[in-house]
């Protein structure tokens, strides 16, 4: 894949190559804006959001090896025919793979971080994430296939990518709320959640823009508009009602 990445880059057509990276790259740049511009409390440092970024496009690779495992398994257990064959590939295989990959490196990298002080905060490291994620995959699904991925992808791929990231950081932050207040029973109960959601959601959106039922197509793209409209929704909401979080000095004295 990085041979064919790199011949793509310096070919003939570099500046049509090009053109296609950019169609991969704005929209999840906007939506990056997006989410860091909502945060009204106090602005995330922009090399550590960098980071988060870059650990999202990292999470692809650990998400690659996890699918092909799962996939190899699923292919000695389960006829392909079977009804429960696409089921488990977009829920658990690719759903869980990723979505696992994903809140791998958003724990690893900001639960500990002094950084992580405000609710909100964990919507904007879990979309960075998220979108880091969605920008390698984008470029190298346009790399392959063109333009006209770009158009599909930007419309609905990275939106989606960044709605799971929206779901994931509000049970993030609510995860991180009460470890603060030193209920380690409901925190771990949402770290899960923050899992748990957008791998549901993940496999709900892969399966009904595979499902090639009757009008499947514009059920998908109701769903996408539901889907984004409640991310946006969410946002907001956190957004505004976002606070610092309250430390219980019982369990965490000075």
């Amino acid at each position: 894949m990085l041979s064919f990445l790199f011949s793509f880059l310096f070919s003939p057509a570099l500046t049509g190559n090009l053109l296609l990276i950019a169609a991969a790259v704005v929209p999840a740049a906007f939506l990056l804006v997006k989410v860091y511009r909502s945060d009204r409390l106090e602005k995330e440092s922009l090399p550590f959001l960098l980071r988060l970024l870059l650990l999202g496009v990292l999470s692809a690779g650990v998400a690659l090896v996890l699918e092909m495992i799962g996939g190899f398994l699923l292919g000695l257990l389960v006829p392909e025919d079977s009804v429960l064959y696409p089921l488990i590939t977009y829920f658990l295989i690719v759903g869980l793979s990723e979505e696992s990959a994903k809140y791998l490196m958003l724990r690893l990298k900001t639960w500990h971080s002094p950084e992580f002080n405000c609710q909100y905060d964990g919507v904007v490291y879990a979309t960075f994430v998220s979108l880091g994620f969605a920008l390698i995959e984008n470029v190298l699904y346009v790399v392959q296939n063109g333009f006209g991925t770009a158009v599909m992808r930007a419309v609905t791929a990275i939106p989606g990518h960044a709605c799971f990231g929206v779901f994931m950081g509000v049970l993030y932050g609510l995860a991180r709320s009460y470890f603060y207040l030193a209920d380690m029973k409901t925190s771990k109960l949402f770290r899960v959640l923050a899992v748990a959601v957008p791998t549901l959601l993940h496999g709900a959106y892969d399966y009904i823009a595979t499902s090639g039922v009757t009008g499947s197509a514009l059920i998908f793209l109701l769903f996408i508009a539901a889907f984004f409209a409640l991310s946006l929704f969410l946002i907001n909401r956190m957004a505004r009602n976002d606070h610092y979080f309250t430390i219980d000095r019982r369990h965490f004295p000075l």
